[in-house]
């Protein structure tokens, strides 16, 4: 990690099953912040078999600033026909408000992206709300780019189960 006076202060770990509750918190209060509460149907259980099983695609991260869970980050790893590699998909990156602005989301993606080289994937990825400006701001700032050309498409719940009965 980048050492600077307030990344120093930042620790990230990767989450284990004990951390279970605080991992579910942060995804409600992403949700909150993105106005989709109402579409959490994650519990501490079901996250428990997905991302803590012997067949568990996803890894989460914690960000500790100080001591104090800051914020997490959920990836997995998707691959690339074009480049013929994998790449590692920022899921979901979330810091607490009133600690944006001190590195961490920063010393987030600077870890990411090292675990990204180590596992030689060509690309790293994400989405974002476009309403998120700041978001989108901070993410130019580090050099990546947006994909402005592409539209993301998704099916959910019964739109899968009708699809897969055809």
């Amino acid at each position: 990690m980048t050492e600077n006076k307030s990344e120093s202060k930042v620790k990230i770990v990767f989450a284990t099953k004990k951390d279970i509750s605080l991992v579910l918190a942060f995804i409600k209060e992403l949700a909150d912040y993105e106005n989709l509460s109402n579409d959490v149907l994650a519990t501490e259980e079901l996250l428990t078999k997905t991302l803590f099983s012997k067949n568990s695609v996803a890894k989460v991260l914690l960000a500790y600033y100080e001591g104090e869970p800051a914020g997490f980050a959920v990836y997995f790893f998707n691959f690339s026909t074009f480049v013929g590699k994998q790449g590692l998909y920022l899921e979901d990156v979330y810091v607490k408000p009133h600690l944006r602005g001190k590195g961490i989301g920063k010393a987030i993606l600077i870890h990411l992206a090292q675990i990204a080289i180590e596992k030689n994937c060509e690309r790293f990825e994400w989405a974002v709300l476009d309403w998120n400006k700041s978001a989108i701001d901070f993410y130019k700032s580090l050099g990546a780019q947006s994909m402005d050309e592409w539209t993301i498409f998704r099916l959910t719940g019964d739109a899968v189960k009708k699809l897969a009965e055809n």
